[in-house]
């Protein structure tokens, strides 16, 4: 049996041990497992020679930091409140109009977000908050749940990103350029859930009733009282790209200052301080697993050249680059219906990375190619966390919103998916989207 062969079934068995349930990291440290044992004969020696060093080759990487102190970031935001301030001032300024309260909803997860890094942790915090408001002020559960569900995904698409800094890590890429990068595309994603809710509510009024208008001292306090977020924000992305912080450096800064928000601001305790630790032991132990399992897993398919002989295929098929990321983006929201946004990273970088930098887009350089790959690669796993069957933010929401059926909020969350098609489309069409920013500031 060939390589090729043998990377296909490896790759075919992991698919069959995810539709059981089994967790991802442990089925991608078996299926690399597999890989090492049947390109050696049976030969346990080099599997074990691999898994001898790996560990430490994975979580000695210095950039790995970051994501236990952004996680950390995210929980004292979390546990301090912060993400009330954030409502309430997105609700002084939109709160009047129809479909408001939905918007304001929106753009608290995308503040939210830029101190979280994390889509779940976005959707579950903010869907705390808005879900009383959006109920009290009479909006259809269709349209609260499907709002929190599709906004929770600006948790990961507006930096700090963790999906962004795994494939930093895995492509070698600049944090701080993926991080700009994201940011007029993150933008474009929370302006475009807000067209679709005044689209919505313009067809169906009573789907999002208008509320009060705010005064302006309201407006005011709002906006003092939300300043100390943006500025944490500021400081972490600027600090990064323009150059006196590195990622971890930035990272730790914006974990405290968060930390000290929360307990000044948010009165956050003891308790909350706690959980905080704890929550965020649990989340870098999950990622950090199935971070191991996928360094198994792609070693493994290294050795039967799989990689290598499909960005080669690909590369010599004569396809049109553009119709090759069609069927990779396509890939990617088939396996959204199955998996989560970080084990479909994990995954398919060590494969369609290759092919895609082997191909030639506009006539871009491998640095602007690999940057625009790889906000496109999130824009499209973000759409796996709402896609039904599966989506994660679909339960999430669906856990905090009891009386809304599951059936309601997916076929809530359906426009908002269209708004994300049509990001991804222009986003192909136009690269200068995700490479502008990053151009203006190097410039």
């Amino acid at each position: 049996m060939s390589g090729m062969q043998i990377g296909l079934l490896i790759f075919a068995g992991l698919m069959a041990l995810l539709a059981i349930r089994v967790h991802v990291g442990v089925g991608m440290l078996i299926g690399g497992a597999a890989g090492f044992l049947a390109m050696n004969a049976g030969d346990p020696n080099a599997l074990l020679f691999t898994m001898n060093h790996l560990a430490y080759a994975r979580f000695s990487n210095y950039d790995l930091a970051v994501i236990p102190l952004f996680m950390l970031m995210g929980q004292f935001a979390t546990h301090g409140g912060l993400s009330k301030a954030l409502f309430r001032f997105a609700a002084a300024f939109l709160g009047h109009w129809k479909g408001g309260l939905a918007m304001a909803a929106t753009g608290a997860c995308a503040g939210f977000g830029a101190i979280c890094g994390s889509s779940l942790a976005t959707a579950a915090t903010m869907a705390q908050v808005a879900l009383p408001e959006l109920r009290r002020h009479g909006y259809s559960g269709r349209l609260s749940t499907g709002t929190l569900a599709a906004a929770g995904t600006l948790g990961i698409m507006i930096p700090p990103s963790v999906p962004l800094v795994i494939y930093a890590v895995l492509t070698q890429e600049s944090i701080g350029k993926l991080f700009v990068a994201a940011m007029i595309p993150g933008l474009i994603a929370m302006l475009g859930y807000m067209v679709v809710i005044r689209i919505l509510v313009t067809l169906n009024p009573n789907a999002g009733p208008a509320g009060d208008k705010a005064p302006w001292s309201e407006r005011l306090a709002a906006t003092v009282a939300v300043l100390p977020v943006m500025f944490v924000f500021v400081v972490v992305i600027v600090g990064i790209y323009g150059g006196w912080a590195n990622p971890t450096e930035a990272a730790s800064i914006g974990a405290a200052a968060c930390g000290g928000l929360a307990i000044i601001k948010g009165g956050m305790r003891w308790a909350g301080i706690k959980a905080s630790l704890i929550g965020t032991a649990h989340a870098t132990a999950m990622i950090f697993l199935v971070l191991l399992g996928a360094d198994l897993l792609n070693s493994g398919l290294a050795i039967t050249q799989l990689p290598t002989e499909l960005a080669e295929w690909v590369k010599n098929s004569g396809m049109p680059p553009l119709l090759v990321l069609l069927a990779i983006l396509v890939v990617y929201v088939l396996l959204g219906c199955v998996m989560d946004s970080l084990a479909m990273i994990l995954l398919t970088i060590p494969i369609f990375y290759p092919m895609i930098m082997g191909l030639d887009f506009y006539g871009m350089s491998a640095n602007d190619k690999s940057v625009w790959f790889g906000i496109l690669a999130l824009m499209v796993v973000e759409i796996g966390l709402v896609h039904p069957p599966v989506g994660m933010n679909l339960f999430i929401i669906q856990k905090m919103a009891k009386d809304v059926p599951y059936l309601e909020t997916a076929k809530g969350v359906m426009p908002f998916l269209a708004s994300d098609f049509i990001r991804i489309g222009f986003l192909v069409a136009f690269p200068t989207l995700s490479l502008w920013l990053v151009h203006s500031m190097a410039g």
